[in-house]
């Protein structure tokens, strides 16, 4: 009897919940929340890069509207060095003054038309 009483206190107790991290994007700063999440390789996969962060997908997709694979593996591996190109700036300008949930589809770069 006593099992039965503690099975039903302990189903009708409230279960803990789990403290969830906010992920922040290391190149806007900003929280990322679950919808906008994209994992971003900062050497690319096809020049051998492996490890991965997690961005925006806005920012994620700036970064590749801007730079060559070539690029991001030679010169702009690193937030710190995306972060201190002029156009990125102007980009994070921006985005900073929208919503965390805010999306926009981003234009490539008429220099990498031409490459």
């Amino acid at each position: 009897m006593i099992g039965k009483i503690r099975q039903k206190l302990i189903s009708l107790a409230p279960t803990p919940q789990l403290k969830t991290v906010d992920l922040v994007c290391p190149i806007c700063e900003r929280p990322i929340p679950d919808s906008q999440k994209d994992a971003h390789h900062l050497i690319p996969k096809s020049r051998g890069g492996k490890t991965t962060e997690y961005l925006h997908r806005i920012c994620h997709r700036q970064i590749h509207a801007l730079f060559s694979e070539t690029e991001l593996a030679t010169q702009f591996n690193t937030a710190a060095t995306l972060q201190e190109h002029p156009e990125m700036q102007r980009f994070l300008l921006w985005v900073k003054s929208k919503p965390n949930h805010f999306y926009e589809k981003s234009r490539k770069s008429y220099r990498l038309k031409d490459k």
